[in-house]
């Protein structure tokens, strides 16, 4: 056995085994390395992505909850504004029902001149 190891065609192959891999050791190592590297860069990429769509998403929800607040608060203005104009129109209504039950042509067939004036006084 000592004999084959003195032999130098084995030390030469000895030599190339362990070249080989020293080589493999080396680029495995580097690749690894490489791939850590590529690794962490591309998850920090990731990370500060899904945060951009997270923080438009929030964004979004924010500007979708100011116009609908800012539409709820025309509507109301408008409710209170056909509110009024109700009011006006009930009482017009009660002012001209109050002429017309006060009018001492109110149980004629025709249509008099008063009348008449209270219903142009509607359109």
């Amino acid at each position: 056995m000592i004999g084959a190891l003195a032999n130098k065609w084995v030390g030469y192959g000895i030599a190339v085994v362990l070249l080989a891999l020293a080589v493999w050791w080396g680029v495995s190592t580097i690749y690894n390395n490489g791939y850590d590297a590529a690794s962490l860069k591309y998850k920090a990429e990731i990370a500060e992505l899904k945060q951009a769509a997270s923080d438009a998403a929030n964004a979004e929800t924010e500007r979708q909850a100011a116009a609908n607040n800012a539409a709820k608060a025309r509507e109301a203005a408008r409710i209170a504004d056909m509110q009024a104009e109700a009011d006006n129109l009930h009482s017009r209504i009660e002012e001209l029902q109050r002429e017309a039950s006060q009018d001492p042509d109110a149980g004629r067939p025709a249509v008099g001149a008063t009348g008449v004036q209270r219903i142009n006084s509607v359109r």
